[in-house]
């Protein structure tokens, strides 16, 4: 077959390997727990209807709804004064609907911590719905964005409706492993946060980090594309508090009052992260997941700084890592060998690591480790990039 052509250099996930030898390190949407897998799997073998048949009006689908809801506060500590939804449009949707439901004004301030390709692509949706204003990422000598700025009085514009953060940048590979507290002046703005990528990885400083609104993208690690859980301190709820140009489909206190179901929500998908969240609880929590976390980054990382610069990363800054997407290139992205990489690693069912996007194909491969990859499955890819640096030193 002519490499050029061939499927793992257009990103395909069909492998030849056994289906059962087939890890999935895509960015998203990727795979399940393969517990929470089997779990959805029987679930369509018992009689009756599923949740892809179920009317949302249903006490049956309530009962879903409302376990999905309990655990997920549960499991992620998420205070009482706090109200979860779960919402449309995915990550886009909510750049548009967090100014449209804060800023009452288009000339009201708020501030953007830009790091990042989704941070940007934030601050760009919602500088339609409000004044935005930029706290800068980007290394001044390279351009590029490699570090998180530093969250000072002086960066914060004082009339700020909110400060928005990405916790964790996929594309980047820029992580904050904790929240930061504004400084105290600013400690009254509420803190937004797009977890999207690593909620549910590590515990969430709701309170201390004064979080306002947090919104996680369902299909990373807690469920299937099409559904969004998004978490809002009650006292940012209010019909007096939004624009009167939000749509009542993005409108938090719209779909507040009508308790999720102010039209039909992704049924099904509410139930897959109700079955997340039980997983969760079953293999330890956050905390313990948190370590997991850190176990299987720490795998690529270490063949990657020892690997004498025959892999690369672009975050030197230890301390700023991702640990869901590690994103590596072989030789300062040497293409013959890039492309051989991801030939043979696609050959023995290790696929997902250059996915077509919005973007290009990027300078890095990126190895996503969301929670339906364990470590073993991380130890099948850091033994692959050992053997493939012996043979092509």
């Amino acid at each position: 077959m002519n490499t050029n052509s061939h499927p793992a250099l257009v990103g395909s996930l069909s492998s030849t390997a056994p289906s059962e030898e087939v890890v999935n390190f895509s960015p998203g949407p990727t795979s399940l727990p393969k517990a929470v897998e089997k779990k959805i799997a029987e679930g369509f073998q018992k009689p009756g209807l599923t949740s892809l048949a179920m009317s949302h009006r249903t006490p049956e689908f309530q009962a879903i709804l409302d376990h999905a809801v309990n655990t997920a506060r549960q499991v992620m500590a998420i205070p009482d004064n706090y109200e979860i939804l779960f919402t449309h449009g995915g990550g886009h949707g909510q750049f548009a609907a967090l100014p449209l439901n804060l800023c009452k004004n288009l000339t009201d301030i708020a501030s953007y911590v830009v790091n990042g390709t989704w941070s940007e692509r934030a601050r760009n949706e919602g500088d339609k719905y409000c004044s935005a204003q930029t706290i800068d990422g980007k290394d001044p000598v390279t351009g590029l964005y490699t570090h998180f700025p530093e969250l000072t009085e002086e960066a914060i514009h004082p009339d700020s409706k909110f400060v928005y953060l990405c916790s964790n940048e996929t594309v980047n590979g820029i992580e904050l492993h904790r929240l930061p507290k504004l400084p105290a002046s600013r400690q009254h703005i509420p803190l937004i946060v797009d977890a999207s990528s690593d909620f549910t990885t590590k515990p969430i400083e709701w309170l201390e980090a004064g979080v306002g609104v947090l919104f996680a993208c369902a299909s990373k690690n807690i469920g299937h594309p099409g559904l969004t859980m998004t978490v809002i301190r009650k006292d940012l709820l209010g019909e007096d508090k939004a624009s009167p140009l939000c749509p009542g489909v993005f409108n938090y206190t719209t779909n507040s009052d009508a308790g999720n179901l102010w039209n039909t929500p992704a049924t099904f998908n509410i139930e897959v992260v109700g079955h997340v969240m039980n997983w969760l609880e079953q293999e330890g929590g956050v905390m313990e997941n948190e370590r997991r976390s850190i176990e299987k980054s720490q795998l690529l990382y270490d063949v990657i700084d020892n690997s004498n610069g025959f892999y690369g990363t672009p975050v030197t800054n230890k301390d700023l890592r991702s640990r869901m997407n590690v994103p590596f290139n072989i030789k300062s992205g040497n293409e013959e060998l890039t492309n051989k990489f991801l030939i043979e690693s696609w050959e023995l069912g290790i696929i997902g690591l250059r996915t077509l996007t919005p973007f290009g194909v990027g300078d890095y491969l990126r190895a996503s480790l969301y929670n339906g990859i364990s470590i073993k499955d991380t130890e099948k890819l850091s033994e692959f990039m050992i053997k493939f640096q012996k043979e092509n030193i």
